[in-house]
C-alpha cells in the first residue's frame, strides 16, 4: 500500500513538474531539457550615437560637418600609410579614450582547461580598395596568445566599411587557429568604431571576440587601435629640421637673410628661397639720344695718324 502511494505521489510530482516547466514527459524522463538546441542571444555591440573625429588638434562629432565619403577616405589614407606596420591594441576608457591595459582579453576554455586569451597587437599585411569604393579589404595578423602559448593562426581577411557617419564597422568572417592537438578553432572579431584621431593615428570603439570549436568563449569591451603613422602624407615640420634657424623664423613670419642671399639679393622665408625682381632704370629721353656724344676718354695725341 505504501509503495503504491509513493509511486502515485512520484508520478504526480513529475506531472506537476512537466506542466510547470512546459516540457514533455519524454524530455523529463530522458534528461534532455532542450538546452542543447536552444539558441542564446549574443550581446550586441553598443552602437555609437555619433562618431567623434579629431583633426588639426580639434575633435567634433562627424555628423555636424563631415560626410561618409570623408570618413571613408580618411580611414583609407590612415591604413595605407600604415600598410605592413604593426598597430598596438589596448583596453581603453570610452570616455577619455586612454589606454588602461596594453592588451584586450577574453575568458575562454581550451578543451576542458579554463584560460584567458590576449591580443596586444595586429600587423596590417595588405590594404585593398574593394570595387565600387564602398569598403576596404584588410589582411590582418593578430598576435593572439593564451596561457603563455602562441597558437598558429592564419591571417584574418577583414572588411572595413562606412555605411554612414554613425556606422563604421571592421569585421571578419572568422580565421582559424591551432589551439588544440585535434581540430581548428575559429576566431571572429567585430569592431564598431566610434572614435578616429587623424592627428595621432588612433581608432577607438567597442569590440566583440568569439571563439568556437575545441576552444570556445569570448568577450566584449572597449579598445583602442594605435597606429604608428598618421593619416597625413607629409608633416610640414619635417622639412624644417635641416635648417632650424629658418624653421623658427618661418613660424614668426620673419624672413631670414643668409650671407649667400645677401650677395644675390634674395632671402629665405619658410625654407623657400625668394629672389625679388630687380627694378630697371628708366629709359633715356629721346632728346638725350640726339644730343652731342660724350668726348672720348682716349687722348687726341695717342690716336693713330691717318694715312
Amino acid at each position: 500500500m505504501l509503495k503504491k502511494l509513493s509511486k502515485t505521489a512520484a508520478l504526480a510530482l513529475i506531472l506537476l513538474t512537466v506542466g510547470g516547466c512546459n516540457r514533455s514527459l519524454k524530455d523529463v524522463l530522458s534528461g534532455d531539457f532542450g538546452f542543447n538546441d536552444r539558441e542564446y542571444p549574443v550581446a550586441g555591440l553598443r552602437a555609437p550615437s555619433s562618431i567623434v573625429v579629431c583633426r588639426s588638434k580639434q575633435c567634433a562629432p562627424a555628423k555636424l560637418s563631415m560626410s561618409r565619403e570623408y570618413i571613408f577616405n580618411s580611414l583609407l589614407h590612415l591604413f595605407e600609410n600604415n600598410n605592413h606596420q604593426t598597430a598596438l591594441v589596448c583596453t581603453a576608457s570610452p570616455a577619455s579614450h586612454t589606454c588602461l591595459e596594453n592588451y584586450v582579453q577574453a575568458p575562454i576554455r581550451v578543451g576542458i582547461t579554463p584560460a584567458y586569451m590576449y591580443i596586444d597587437s595586429v600587423k596590417i599585411t595588405d590594404v585593398i580598395i574593394a570595387r565600387g569604393n564602398e569598403k576596404i579589404n584588410l589582411v590582418l595578423n593578430y598576435n593572439l596568445t593564451y596561457n603563455g602559448q602562441s597558437p598558429d593562426c592564419v591571417p584574418s581577411r577583414s572588411i572595413l566599411f562606412a555605411r554612414n557617419v554613425n556606422h563604421v564597422l571592421l569585421e571578419d568572417a572568422g580565421y582559424n587557429c591551432k589551439m588544440t592537438a585535434i581540430g581548428q578553432t575559429t576566431v571572429k572579431n567585430v569592431f564598431s568604431i566610434d572614435y578616429i584621431d587623424l592627428d595621432y593615428g588612433y581608432i577607438g570603439g567597442y569590440y566583440s571576440i568569439g571563439l568556437s570549436g575545441p576552444a570556445y568563449g569570448g568577450g566584449t569591451g572597449y579598445m583602442m587601435l594605435r597606429l604608428p603613422n598618421t593619416s597625413y602624407p607629409l608633416n610640414p615640420v619635417l622639412t624644417e629640421k635641416k635648417n632650424p634657424v629658418n624653421a623658427a623664423n618661418s613660424y614668426m613670419n620673419v624672413p631670414s637673410v643668409s650671407g649667400s642671399s645677401r650677395a644675390t639679393g634674395g632671402y629665405s622665408q619658410g625654407g623657400v628661397q625668394i629672389f625679388p625682381i630687380a627694378k630697371k632704370a628708366p629709359a633715356p629721353l629721346p632728346e638725350a639720344e640726339t644730343g652731342s656724344a660724350a668726348p672720348s676718354d682716349v687722348p687726341a695725341e695717342s690716336a693713330p695718324a691717318a694715312e
